[in-house]
């Protein structure tokens, strides 16, 4: 029996930025605040904090918690983000330092521990 042949699916390479490639207007910051509530999540999990009780430790309201964990984060800017971390007893570091590269822009990155 001949297998009939399917056809090939295109791919088009990432390019490490799911915002860039999706033609996002502010790609890094999109990434950027998609780490930052990353972050918030694993704390939350890693605590084994309930929605109430996350909400409580961050002086918001326990349907923003909902929103972090569902990632829709059209209402936190980076700021928020960072203050929200703090609250949960996260140090939030930001370092500036010359380009290595010869690219003509920087980046902005945001690496936990884990990844550090």
């Amino acid at each position: 029996m001949v297998k009939k042949q399917e056809p090939e699916i295109p791919v088009n390479p990432s390019s490490g930025n799911l915002f860039a490639d999706l033609g996002l207007a502010e790609p890094e910051k999109e990434l950027t605040r998609a780490e930052l509530a990353s972050h918030i999540r694993q704390v939350i999990k890693r605590r084994r904090l309930t929605q109430v009780d996350a909400a409580a430790i961050m002086g918001v309201d326990q349907s923003e918690v909902s929103a972090l964990r569902d990632g829709r984060l059209a209402n936190f800017s980076t700021d928020r983000l960072m203050r929200l971390l703090t609250a949960l007893g996260q140090d939030v570091e930001i370092v500036v330092r010359e380009r290595s590269s010869t690219a003509d822009r920087g980046r902005i990155r945001v690496v936990g521990e884990a990844d550090a």
